[in-house]
């Protein structure tokens, strides 16, 4: 289904290329699939949560996603976000992105990286462009309109793959800039 998505949304701008991850909290029906198959539903003290980490372009249109259990840091999905993405200029993430082994990730793959440092960290940061930074908001524009989507807003679906099919519809309903 992935491979359709791509193929129809066309060129995307890859001056910018925003990450982030959002929680959506899993309906109470969404429990109970087979033993065996993906689920992508991790328990949290609030309960039963999916975590989608997206990358965005320069428009704030969807690049690409992972779906995740809510326990799962962004940090550990990051590495597959930006190989998803592969070139870029500039890859601009928040504090949660903030590690060596990510920033290498993004250089390998011949991206700058825009991501600030913790508060307690001693390191500079000469890549840091609070510009850019400011142009975060397109990602967190693009979950509010994905989470316009009832169906993705509360996550009724008790497999990974049947949610993931559901954010790609999302996904390209945005693209092709129809619904909400």
């Amino acid at each position: 289904m992935g491979g359709f998505f791509f193929k129809l949304r066309g060129e995307i701008d890859t001056e910018w290329v925003f990450a982030d991850g959002s929680y959506i909290r899993a309906h109470q029906h969404a429990s109970g699939a087979r033993i065996g198959e993906e689920r992508a539903i991790g328990r949290s003290r609030g309960g039963p949560t999916t975590k989608l980490h997206i990358a965005a372009d320069a428009h704030g249109n969807p690049i690409d996603f992972k779906i995740t259990g809510g326990e799962v840091h962004d940090a550990k999905a990051a590495p597959e976000i930006i190989s998803k993405v592969n070139k870029a200029e500039n890859f601009i993430a928040d504090k949660g992105y903030d590690s060596d082994e990510i920033r290498e990730k993004a250089r390998e793959n011949g991206m700058n990286p825009v991501i600030p440092r913790r508060s307690n960290s001693k390191k500079p940061n000469p890549e840091f462009d609070s510009h850019l930074y400011k142009m975060r908001h397109l990602v967190e524009n693009l979950f509010a309109r994905l989470k316009h989507y009832r169906s993705i807003a509360t996550r009724f679906e008790k497999l990974a793959r049947n949610f993931k099919a559901i954010v790609y519809i999302a996904c390209l309903m945005i693209w092709i800039k129809i619904g909400k």
